[in-house]
């Protein structure tokens, strides 16, 4: 099932809205299929592991990280692939939470064919956790991602912020981007900072041959201003743009970024800061995941609108200093320590000189 996992991960980023899925065929103790799901309408993880095994399949076991579908899609039910492989038994680490795709336990179990369930569970979860997310709460898995110094400043006191981190930090970020359908900062950081906001470099070395997928790029702006000589606005980018703002933006500035094939929407927004769970409604039949680069206005109305489901926080080992040097997260923020945005299932990584912290959101049920 690890291999399962593994085998899943490489379809990062081209797969969405369908989840990451993988599989392998076993027979005497033998890996003899290996698949993935690569590409959305594109056959299934286990229809490409069954082609590899080829007639070697019947009476082997195969190992899926998802539950098979059973209903007809873009592709055919991959139960039925694997009852008419004759596959023996089926391992299975995580059911399908979508009730449209379900049903692949019954299906195979009617076939006679043993089904185990529940094998690295959770890490198989964690691997589709936008994917389950939004088939549950009907909107996107938001990440925040924050980079900043020990003692929380994310520029120094003059505005200067490139580069905090390191290469191997800023290369850990490209990672996320690629495994999200949807990157968002807001007008301040398209300001100062001119990001593309692209996929530069793609997850790790066994992934390298990978073509990196773009997602869309979103810039909030409530009050409407926008620099429309920016690099994510000028329409030559791979991928997408969409300007998220309110009715205070200009009619000839919607038309300009119109005309350069930029997306605008016009949403709620009080005192020029945009209604966070409108935009993500908005956003959800679009997108599963979402992450947020900056800067610290935007981060700070997810936060304040319990909106922010993971975070990703690279620190360096340096002091920036300044009481007015920004820090990476602002808004409203907490009235009593009890109140504050807290972690579990945290994990640390080391990244040369830098380190990333990182976790999911508490909800009440993992607080203390």
């Amino acid at each position: 099932m690890s291999e399962a996992l593994a085998l899943a991960k490489r379809g990062t980023g081209h797969v969405s809205p369908n989840p990451l899925v993988g599989c392998v065929i076993v027979k005497n103790n033998v890996i003899i299929g290996r698949g993935w799901h690569k590409k959305l309408g594109g056959p299934h993880a286990e229809v490409h592991a069954l082609n590899d095994a080829g007639s070697e399949a019947s009476g082997a076991t195969a190992y899926v990280t998802l539950e098979p579908c059973a209903h007809v899609g873009k592709t055919p039910p991959c139960a039925n692939a694997l009852i008419n492989a004759n596959i023996t038994t089926v391992v299975i680490a995580a059911l399908d939470p979508n009730p449209t795709a379900s049903g692949g336990v019954e299906a195979l179990k009617k076939a006679g064919i043993e089904v185990i369930t529940g094998v690295m569970k959770s890490e198989a979860e964690f691997q589709n956790r936008a994917f389950i997310h939004h088939i549950k709460y009907k909107r996107p898995w938001v990440i925040a991602k924050t980079a900043t110094s020990l003692d929380g400043r994310i520029a120094t006191h003059t505005g200067h912020s490139q580069w905090i981190t390191g290469s191997a930090a800023r290369k850990r970020g490209h990672d996320l981007r690629q495994y999200v359908d949807a990157i968002m900062i807001g007008a301040d950081t398209l300001r100062k900072d001119d990001p593309s906001l692209t996929v530069r470099e793609c997850w790790d070395s066994e992934l390298s041959a990978i073509e990196a997928a773009h997602p869309l790029r979103i810039i909030v702006s409530g009050s409407g201003q926008v620099p429309l000589q920016a690099k994510a606005l000028n329409g030559s980018l791979p991928g997408q743009t969409l300007v998220a703002t309110s009715n205070q933006m200009p009619t000839t500035t919607e038309q300009q970024l119109n005309d350069a094939g930029v997306e605008v929407w016009r949403l709620p927004a009080t005192d020029e800061q945009i209604h966070i769970p409108a935009l993500l409604e908005q956003l959800a039949p679009r997108c599963q995941s979402v992450m947020i680069e900056g800067g610290a206005k935007l981060l700070g109305a997810f936060a304040d609108a319990q909106c922010i489901d993971e975070l990703w926080a690279f620190i360096a080992p340096k002091i920036i200093g300044g009481a007015t040097a920004p820090g990476s997260i602002s808004g409203r923020g907490a009235d009593r320590l009890e109140h504050s945005l807290t972690l579990h299932n945290v994990c640390h990584e080391s990244l040369d000189a830098d380190w990333l912290i990182r976790g999911m959101v508490n909800r009440g049920e993992h607080s203390e």
